[in-house]
């Protein structure tokens, strides 16, 4: 019997001050008008709390972008959904962050660039951290969860033992160091931003050593990139196993890349129920269960805990979405990963990411960010 999803995670936006070099976000973006409504989404936090969901996460985007925030929060509280804001923290004030509070927020984690303001703006593309330092001080002021989310890759993770301690003075119960993953804008910007042999190894101790020193005080989640990993991820949990994500035009997706894949065509909200997509679509049955796997997969003794691995990943790389993951030490394309770790630790690896001019799509869907905030509507 297929078990309900667990999570939604609801990108109410694709709008973003920020234009990060790592974005994994897909590098074709909802346009604003296509964006669900108030009442579209609140339709949807009802179906999924009936669903059997239990979290909400909010993420675009910059899901701040949207005027209607307090309102969306407030309805997926009301259909009694954990409520977790992911955010670069810029459009929050204090008011506004007491405004989100007291409509039923539970959760808030913002994104960190680096622990050096000029550094952590370059990366970000945008003057971003002093606000974030403040932020994330008022945050303290409330009864909600808070987790920074701190995003590593090669340019800022020789000095990850500084970022640790900066961000231990913010007082989080947790933090997530993630590495960047290697989708979207962040998979054309590889070769500048995946860590060395030598890098990786330094970064595990001193995770080690912050994880002992830490204990009880602070959380700390890290997870080992991929490309140097020997198995993949169980990416999303497994594809339509638990986790529903909904983009800004209300697109149902397994997960936030899956419109890569060619040849698939995915439910919208505005014309199928959520139990339906989950239970009935094609989309979130292509990948289900083991019918679908190749060799390795098939008979590895693996394949219930890591599903084959990512199938974004498969077609990005082996441009075949039913390819074992080339992540996985075992795929028949497993050369592609090496190759590019042979090029990260080689001198011919690329020093800088690509210019961050190119985001002008990005640019031109983030203009009324910041009209919204002085003539709301």
């Amino acid at each position: 019997m297929l078990p309900n999803p667990l999570a939604l995670i609801a990108e109410i936006t694709h709008r973003c001050p920020l234009h990060c070099v790592y974005c994994s976000n897909p590098m074709q973006l909802a346009a604003t008008q296509s964006e669900l409504s108030t009442e579209e989404w609140a339709s949807v936090f009802e179906q999924s709390g009936k669903l059997g969901m239990l979290h909400a996460h909010f993420t675009g985007g910059e899901p701040l972008a949207r005027p209607d925030l307090r309102e969306l929060i407030a309805a997926a509280h009301n259909a009694r959904l954990y409520t977790n804001l992911i955010t670069s923290g810029i459009g929050l004030s204090e008011p506004r962050l007491k405004t989100l509070v007291d409509a039923g927020l539970d959760h808030i984690q913002i994104s960190f660039q680096d622990s050096r303001e000029d550094s952590a703006n370059w990366i970000a593309g945008a003057k971003s951290h002093a606000h974030k330092i403040e932020l994330a001080r008022g945050v303290r002021r409330y009864k909600i969860a808070f987790t920074v989310n701190l995003v590593v890759h090669r340019q800022n993770l020789d000095h990850l033992e500084e970022m640790i301690a900066f961000i231990e003075q913010l007082s989080p119960e947790r933090v997530e160091i993630a590495h960047t993953q290697y989708y979207g804008w962040a998979l054309t910007n590889r070769a500048a931003l995946m860590p060395t042999q030598a890098q990786l190894n330094r970064a595990v101790a001193i995770v080690a050593e912050a994880e002992k020193r830490l204990a009880g005080r602070i959380r700390i989640d890290s997870v080992v990139p991929d490309y140097y990993a020997k198995y993949p991820k169980a990416c999303m949990g497994g594809w339509g196993r638990k986790l529903m994500l909904i983009n800004p035009a209300g697109k149902v997706l397994p997960c936030h890349a899956a419109e890569v894949l060619p040849g698939m065509s995915f439910e919208n909200v505005r014309e199928k129920s959520l139990e339906w997509i989950w239970r009935e679509s094609a989309s979130f049955r292509r990948f289900r269960g083991e019918d679908w796997m190749p060799e390795p997969c098939r008979s590895c003794e693996r394949r219930s805990e890591d599903f084959g691995g990512c199938r974004c990943q498969a077609f990005l790389l082996a441009r075949d979405a039913t390819a074992t993951d080339p992540a996985c030490s075992l795929a028949p394309a497993h050369h592609l990963v090496e190759s590019a770790v042979r090029e990260a630790n080689s001198e011919a690896s690329v020093a800088q990411p690509t210019a961050l001019s190119s985001f002008v799509q990005l640019q031109k869907l983030t203009t009324d960010l910041w009209t919204y905030r002085t003539n709301p509507e």
